[in-house]
């Protein structure tokens, strides 16, 4: 459906292409997508279970990583159900309002996972270099109130992106190459005059995921510090791992979103389908990946996932 240039119009509904250039795989494609989620679904519900039941894991890190789980839960499950409706069954219509709320949930949920992280961090920081006022310092009224903070930030720095998008007059097409509503996807196809609020989207994505990961480096490298300052190789070594699970996280949630912006902004020449692969692992892989990082690094999740999943004692 492609509209005349000089009519203002609000579309009621938008159709997703899904993956341009690659419609008779979709089916396929569907396969490991739906595989991938199904992995976030169950690991991400695991943990929360698990560090709800195990009180020995009710500390700051596991806290932080069930927000995480969570967040993780909304982001997969806002896009993925759609998704495999398009590639399985052709369901490309979606709601115009439905579309806002999922460009909402998605870059909310975006900012609130990155927000997560860096409360990770910090949570290593204090253990680290100031192991002595770790329990007086995060205590559950500041991890409350930190978690609090971190959904606030999220919300209402990406709460005015819908109303943008609902303003302008969409005169070109209302047709979407791409498997989820976006908001740069979307405000490409406004007829009018999109500056500001691309501005507004840049600055948002950097005071949340750009300003997040900057203090995580510094975070990082005070630890660094720190640990190589420790008396034995031995005390640096274990200090180290307690660090692993979160730094695999970071790589994890943060190469994938630094791909697709280098891809989306300096990458004219690269393929449409290989950019929305990109911003599809972006939203499956770290829900998928996080939950198997710390199962498998962390000791007492391991157990307890075990016992759970083999003797079926609750």
């Amino acid at each position: 459906m492609v509209l005349t240039n000089n009519t203002n119009f609000h579309p009621s509904t938008f159709f997703l292409l899904g993956i341009p250039g690659m419609e008779a795989f979709h089916i396929w494609i569907a396969i490991p997508f739906c595989l991938v989620y199904l992995c976030a679904v169950v690991g991400n519900l695991s943990i929360l279970f698990i560090i709800r039941t195990d009180s020995s894991l009710h500390q700051p890190m596991y806290f932080f990583l069930c927000m995480l789980s969570m967040t993780d839960l909304i982001l997969s499950t806002t896009a993925m159900p759609k998704i495999l409706s398009i590639f399985w069954f052709h369901d490309r219509k979606i709601y115009f309002e439905a579309c806002l709320i999922q460009v909402f949930l998605i870059h909310s949920s975006c900012s609130m996972a990155s927000g997560f992280i860096l409360a990770m961090a910090f949570d290593r920081y204090v253990a680290i270099c100031n192991p002595l006022r770790h329990s007086t310092i995060l205590t559950h009224k500041v991890i409350k109130n930190l978690g609090l903070v971190i959904v606030i930030r999220g919300a209402s720095l990406f709460s005015p992106q819908p109303f943008m998008l609902r303003w302008f007059p969409y005169c070109r097409t209302n047709i979407i190459p791409h498997t989820y509503c976006e908001f740069m996807a979307l405000i490409k196809l406004a007829c009018a005059d999109t500056r500001v609020s691309r501005m507004y989207s840049l600055t948002a994505a950097f005071l949340t995921g750009g300003l997040d990961f900057i203090l995580i480096i510094c975070s990082y490298i005070v630890i660094l510090y720190t640990v190589f300052h420790l008396p034995s190789k031995a005390a640096r070594i274990k200090t180290l791992g307690t660090c692993g699970s979160h730094v695999c996280v970071i790589l994890v949630a943060y190469m994938p979103a630094f791909f697709s912006f280098l891809i989306h902004r300096f990458g004219r020449h690269v393929a449409p389908h290989i950019h929305i692969f990109v911003a599809n692992i972006y939203l499956l892989v770290p829900p998928m990946v996080n939950p198997m990082i710390y199962g498998i690094r962390t000791k007492r999740i391991r157990d307890r996932f075990l016992q759970v999943f083999t003797s079926h004692k609750f």
